[in-house]
């Protein structure tokens, strides 16, 4: 397996804790250089110092996804200070609060949807741009097992996510000749900040839920994400890997 990713430039957005910093430290650890983007910065400035004590190459900018400004930013901010870009993994997302559709707020579903989609978008435009002008690269984009499935009281959670599995399979095919490959995961239950902040009762309730008994873990994540931007996927696109212990099968 080729998995030296010395050479490489590869953003991470949301990656000041969870998936995303699982994320980023695999990808430092195996030679890439990487850009932190995300609005946490005391979150992101402490993963960053972490990548590096461990002997990783680092950099942090603070990105709004949701603005398209600050998506070109980041990108120039990538090929300013490494000289490049190569890889992306546009992972930063929020959640919303269970509620009947009905019940949603206006703010909640627009918050929502700013972030979750069109911050995928804004951030894959701008890295398609600059991989079109300088040879390709490749791009995975975050959704969720309610990106593929309904989820009850997740109303614009599920709409956001599933709108991410179309914009993958659009670009996938936008891009197929162009040296660009996009593809999406589609994590389940993960142990994430947010997941540890809810009572142990609960957590051990949700991890008897699932077909393998127990939860995934961000390092799993990352793991699969690291294989996609890799050449050894060069020829996965357009792909929504499921990532979930079988919960969705």
């Amino acid at each position: 397996m080729n998995r030296d990713l010395r050479g490489k430039v590869a953003v991470v957005t949301g990656g000041s804790t969870g998936i995303g910093a699982a994320t980023a430290s695999l990808l430092a650890e195996r030679g890439a250089a990487v850009v932190i983007a995300d609005v946490n910065e005391e979150a992101a400035r402490a993963t960053t110092e972490s990548i590096t004590a461990a002997g990783g190459t680092v950099a942090f900018t603070r990105t709004d996804v949701s603005q398209k400004t600050d998506a070109e930013a980041m990108v120039r901010f990538a090929v300013e200070t490494f000289g490049g870009l190569h890889l992306a993994f546009n992972n930063a997302g929020i959640v919303q609060q269970h509620l009947p559709f009905h019940e949603i707020p206006e703010r909640t579903l627009r918050t929502i949807l700013e972030v979750n989609v069109l911050g995928v978008a804004f951030c894959l435009q701008a890295e398609a741009a600059y991989f079109l002008e300088h040879g390709g690269g490749a791009i995975v984009n975050t959704s969720s097992g309610g990106g593929i499935q309904g989820v009850a009281g997740g109303g614009s959670y599920v709409a956001s996510k599933h709108a991410v599995v179309g914009i993958t399979r659009t670009a996938a095919l936008d891009y197929a000749r162009q040296g660009i490959r996009v593809n999406a995961i589609a994590p389940g239950l993960i142990r994430t900040a947010m997941v540890a902040g809810m009572p142990q009762e609960q957590q051990d309730e949700l991890a008897a839920l699932m077909p393998f008994g127990r939860m995934g873990e961000p390092t799993e994540i990352a793991e699969v994400v690291a294989f996609l931007l890799s050449d050894d996927a060069s020829f996965v696109s357009g792909a929504v890997w499921p990532i979930d212990g079988a919960a969705t099968a």
